[in-house]
């Protein structure tokens, strides 16, 4: 078995890993990386789907699955994924295409024909593709976000694509019954960072709501659309929050998908409940009538970059009775991460102080230290390791550490790479 890195090496983005399993050709992934003050996107190295016997996509998010459709351009491929993963893929990078017109080399042609080509598989599948077989195993950090055990020739290798070892409110943990295995891809992203624990962000949120609410104001939550959001209005309704919350924006489409697969979702009845008592906005004539009262709004982008959180946050920015909840990650060069480090926002060309109570949380997606070395010492056999996905320092730090901890023979590799496992 020979793997060689085509993206996503010591940096989050544009992910893809190519497996040779003795001639049968599986690629692990296949994202895009955003362009950083107006770069073009960029992605992983180039393969023919002429040379593919299968593509792998382990969950929805566009540095994992936007430029899968590239290999439609000149040929196709079987392409394999969840229910939850394929229908999320399609709304996202649906959407990507029409924000970012004609800076890809495909357009909704080659998305068509990706998903004329989708294979849905759930849990547990085995598949068997030419000298190799693979299976998905539950990831805990998206809904249908998945992990790849890969068997060929007597060797496994398992890729983490990103995880969330212990689940949310709204996943179940991740899945570590998977055996001995000879190689693992994990990544790294938050290899330097413990967390805070989730109940004690959630509690915090609550209080910060509450404040909001008992001084007549109103909190906006910017959140990613799939999970983030949806995981939100779950914390506010299990904690009884008796005022209302409105969800607007791209998460209602992603609550319709969530709604198509129960059976991905730790408590369907949960996520029902929460998302039937908050107040869909449909129409632009509904958003200023539905905050005529205190109440919470929930609208992507997560980073405050587009969608109808830049409307919310110029009518809720200038009121000292308002909150702004930061629970998504906030990118270098974003509106969000403006906002944390300057209290500033730009509307109508100027920079202007924002008078709402803005305060950070922590939500995120994705395993910390603690989670990853939890997973490490769960893992059974006595694996080669790759640390991907994470910054230089995250992925070079996390191999060393590995490897003084468990002894296994751990390298953060760069594009290009390869290994014969």
């Amino acid at each position: 078995m020979d793997v060689k890195v085509l993206g996503a090496a010591n940096e989050v983005g544009r992910s893809g890993f190519l497996v040779n399993c003795n001639g049968t050709n599986l690629l692990l992934d296949y994202g895009v990386m955003f362009g950083r003050r107006g770069s073009p996107p960029q992605y992983p190295i180039h393969v023919k789907p002429k040379d593919l016997d299968a593509v792998i996509i382990t969950h929805a998010h566009l540095d994992h699955s936007g430029n899968v459709p590239s290999l439609f351009v000149s040929g196709n491929t079987d392409v394999y994924a969840t229910p939850p993963t394929f229908d999320l893929s399609k709304l996202l990078i649906n959407d990507m295409l029409k924000i970012e017109k004609n800076a890809h080399p495909f357009d909704l042609p080659e998305l068509n024909n990706m998903m004329k080509n989708a294979k849905e598989v759930g849990f547990k599948e085995k598949i068997t593709k030419g000298n190799a077989t693979f299976e998905f195993r539950n990831s805990g950090h998206v809904i249908g976000g998945s992990t790849v055990l890969v068997e060929s020739q007597g060797k496994k290798l398992f890729y983490t694509g990103d995880i969330k070892t212990n689940g949310s409110r709204m996943l179940k943990e991740m899945d570590l019954d998977i055996g001995e295995i000879d190689f693992l891809i994990t990544e790294s992203t938050y290899a330097k960072t413990e967390q805070k624990p989730r109940t004690e962000s959630e509690a915090e949120l609550i209080e910060f709501a509450n404040e909001v609410m008992d001084r007549k104001g109103i909190l906006f939550i910017p959140s990613f659309s799939v999970e983030r959001s949806q995981e939100i209005a779950c914390i506010l309704r299990s904690a009884n929050f008796k005022h209302k919350i409105i969800m607007d924006g791209m998460a209602l489409k992603v609550n319709e998908i969530m709604f198509k697969h129960p059976e991905y979702l730790r408590d369907p009845k949960v996520f029902s409940e929460a998302i039937k008592s908050a107040t869909a906005i449909r129409e632009h004539s509904e958003r200023k009538r539905a905050m005529e009262e205190p109440c919470v709004v929930i609208s992507p982008a997560g980073m405050l970059v587009g969608g109808n959180a830049v409307y919310y946050l110029q009518q809720l920015s200038f009121d000292s009775n308002n909150g702004i909840a930061l629970v998504s990650y906030q990118g270098e060069g974003t509106p969000g991460k403006k906002l944390l480090d300057t209290g500033m926002v730009s509307t109508r060309g100027k920079d202007l102080h924002v008078k709402a109570q803005v305060k950070q949380f922590q939500f995120s997606g994705h395993a910390d230290k603690k989670e990853l070395f939890d997973m490490i010492k769960r893992i059974k056999g006595n694996p080669k390791v790759w640390t991907v996905h994470g910054d230089s320092e995250s992925c070079d730090l996390f191999a060393q550490e590995i490897h003084e901890r468990f002894g296994f023979d751990t390298y953060a590799p760069a594009v290009n790479d390869e290994i014969t496992i």
